[in-house]
């Protein structure tokens, strides 16, 4: 017999820096608002809030501005654990890179995403606090090597937000797939476990990586939305 598929929500937009959309910040965010010194940073910051509360509003029926999350860790209970929206079955992740901003939507699972912009940082020493030894091996092989790296990093990035485990996990104890195949989790040999995962490239447009991580052992359907790339 087949397992049910799981719907993943996948929503993009621009960061915009919007009136209308400051408005939907409580009194908590206003503050962290405020403090972002670069207006880019501002105009992520407002975007990824204005989207996730729009979102969540309309899977759940209740009013934007009304909605509370917490960040409660749930490795040892503090408060610095990604946004959760109590109440519901619903989870949710957010991530911004440049003028790329995603959030991701499941119900029933934990999931994790993140976008990364391609960038001409220092590869080779990434790679050795990134990396395993059999992922450096695929990577040397990669004609873009720039392109192969921010695939990894997102993927793990990605299941790191889902388990919440954030940096408290080495990634080098998380070995995935190469880039150029299906995205998945081969092992984590580190101390922390890992309930079943699937893993899933999304479509950032060209010059960005981005990725999807869900708990669950039954298949995926993506369905991509908003500003297209």
């Amino acid at each position: 017999m087949e397992m049910p598929v799981l719907e993943c929500a996948v929503h993009w937009a621009r960061p915009a820096d919007d009136p209308e959309m400051r408005g939907y910040l409580d009194e908590a965010e206003r503050a962290r608002y405020d403090r972002f010194l670069r207006p880019e940073d501002r105009a992520r910051f407002v975007t990824g809030r204005f989207l996730t509360r729009t979102v969540l509003s309309e899977a759940t029926g209740r009013p934007p501005r009304e909605l509370r999350f917490t960040t409660d860790c749930p490795h040892c209970g503090g408060t610095h654990g990604k946004p959760r929206l109590p109440g519901g079955d619903l989870d949710f992740s957010l991530s911004h890179s440049a003028d790329r901003v995603v959030l991701v939507l499941v119900e029933g699972a934990e999931v994790g995403v993140d976008v990364e912009q391609e960038s001409d940082r220092d590869i080779d020493r990434l790679a050795e606090m990134v990396l395993t030894a059999a992922e450096r091996e695929d990577l040397a092989a990669m004609a873009d090597r720039k392109r192969g790296f921010h695939a990894y990093w997102s993927r793990k990035e990605a299941l790191l937000k889902a388990t919440g485990h954030g940096l408290a996990a080495p990634m080098t104890d998380i070995h995935v797939s190469a880039p150029d195949s299906p995205a998945e989790v081969i092992a984590w040999n580190g101390k922390a476990a890992v309930a079943p995962v699937r893993l899933a490239d999304l479509t950032p447009g060209p010059g960005y990586a981005a990725s999807a991580a869900v708990l669950t052992d039954r298949p995926l359907k993506i369905t991509e939305s908003g500003v297209r790339y």
